[in-house]
């Protein structure tokens, strides 16, 4: 069975083994020491070709056609372990493979292949591009199946929110479930409140797309219990505390977390990993209507705690509370939770290094080195407990906006906390979501981030 995609695209891979044509990956020093093809090199030094890198130079034939191609990997190639992503939107249409790279198979194959990927969904020309044969010793299915995860956060998320609200983002979590023929339920408007998920009624009832809560189940009982949480704000204007016109460019994006643990889901599924998973997505627009709900309010959560509304543009801790609570009440093994949450995790690290919360030091240790080992970057951010007396509201329990602006992921996170006690392991993701400029393994866009080291953790803690 093929990977499940939300957006039918043809495979970025071939298999046609001699029909193809060659390409020659290669650093300086191969040109300079000559170890590469005659012919080639004979071009490139004709060419003034230096293999910087990602530079291309195409190869012609004695009559005149096209017969390979050069690829510029730079002096230090492990610099960049997906640069051949870029050969997938600078190559000319047709079938090729690596014929020599410094690289490992599945590196070079699968970053072709994110680099392959298109949202052109809207576009009323769409172009073909380049196929690479994946080589022998690399994991075929196993690079699609990451290829196809990464690919529906992605397309989930690049989606525009008339086409991607909540009754949208319940069709494709259900698509997804049926595909993997996982058991799917979903509470919906008012029946949240007698479910007892007040928090995710309250920042969605204002939206004319009623708000829900999906949840997936999935595996064999007696195995790892693990549990996703995702954020699933279909487009936030900042509710009453409205956002300015240039924040809301892209608020269809924040539905990331959401998208981001479906594609882990994905590969999880798709693996056949031994592990009893269970996915939670609290789905809303965070609109401004009659019924919006405002600054000084104050709800109780399903778990009892009191919110006091200090921002309701602080809307995604509050559907993340009452989601976290239910998946608690479970024990999970272990619980990962992912949210386009807070400004400040940009601020400290940046677009693409999204920051992760644990008080499990092994988990941590373990996270960054499937990290590495993915070269799918994250980063350990401290659950500092002396900023826990920031989160104390004066009316309430909490607050869902602490004053002075100050380590804005760190009491988000600590927010969060508060709603997870009885889970012996738990860790939370504040993602972007988003690249915002075109990348070797990306085109920018949507983008989906950590869910590869997170599939190398889990596949790896399960084997």
């Amino acid at each position: 069975m093929a990977p499940y995609q939300y957006i039918e695209r043809a495979t970025p891979f071939n298999s046609k083994g001699g029909a193809t044509l060659p390409i020659f990956a290669v650093t300086p020093a191969h040109i300079e020491t000559g170890t590469i093809d005659p012919i080639a090199l004979d071009w490139a030094h004709k060419a003034g070709y230096r293999a910087e890198s990602g530079s291309l130079l195409l190869i012609p034939t004695a009559d005149g056609q096209l017969g390979g191609a050069l690829f510029g990997l730079g002096s230090n190639p492990s610099e960049q372990p997906f640069l051949t992503g870029k050969l997938a939107r600078s190559l000319p249409a047709g079938e090729w493979h690596i014929e020599t790279a410094p690289l490992t198979a599945n590196r070079l194959s699968l970053g072709f292949g994110l680099g392959s990927y298109r949202f052109d969904r809207y576009k009323s020309e769409k172009a073909a591009g380049p196929t690479l044969m994946i080589p022998r010793d690399a994991d075929a299915a196993d690079i699609k199946r990451q290829l196809a995860g990464v690919f529906l956060a992605r397309d989930l998320i690049n989606t525009p929110t008339n086409d991607m609200g909540p009754e949208q983002l319940e069709a494709a979590f259900r698509a997804l479930a049926e595909h993997y023929k996982a058991e799917m339920s979903v509470i919906i408007g008012d029946d949240l409140l007698k479910e007892n998920f007040p928090l995710v009624h309250t920042v969605g009832r204002a939206s004319a797309d009623a708000p829900r809560l999906l949840e997936l189940r999935w595996g064999k009982k007696g195995h790892r219990r693990i549990t996703l949480v995702g954020k699933g704000v279909c487009f936030d204007t900042g509710g009453l505390d409205i956002k300015p016109a240039s924040s809301m460019l892209l608020m269809k994006k924040d539905m990331g977390g959401a998208a981001n643990v479906m594609g882990l889901a994905l590969m999880i599924m798709d693996a056949k990993l031994k592990v009893d998973l269970r996915v939670i997505v609290p789905v809303v627009e965070n609109s401004i209507s009659a019924n919006a709900f405002r600054p000084g309010d104050i709800y109780r959560s399903r778990k009892g705690l009191t919110v006091q509304i200090d921002n309701t543009d602080a809307e995604g801790r509050l559907i993340l509370a009452d989601a976290l609570a239910y998946a608690d009440e479970d024990a999970p093994d272990l619980m990962i939770d992912m949210a386009t949450l807070t400004g400040a995790a940009r601020v400290a690290l940046g677009p693409d290094l999204p920051p992760f919360f644990t008080d499990d030091n092994d988990l941590a240790r373990d996270l960054t080195e499937a990290s590495l080992e993915t070269d799918d970057p994250l980063w350990r951010l401290p659950l500092y407990n002396g900023y826990d007396k920031d989160i104390r509201a004066k009316f309430a329990d909490i607050t869902n906006a602490p004053s002075g602006g100050m380590a804005g992921s760190i009491t988000a996170a600590l927010f969060l906390r508060r709603f997870v006690t009885k889970t012996p392991s738990w860790v939370h993701f504040d993602i972007y979501g988003w690249a915002q400029n075109e990348r070797p393994h990306s085109p920018g866009g949507g983008e989906a981030q950590a869910i590869r080291a997170l599939y190398h953790h889990i596949r790896e803690s399960v084997r």
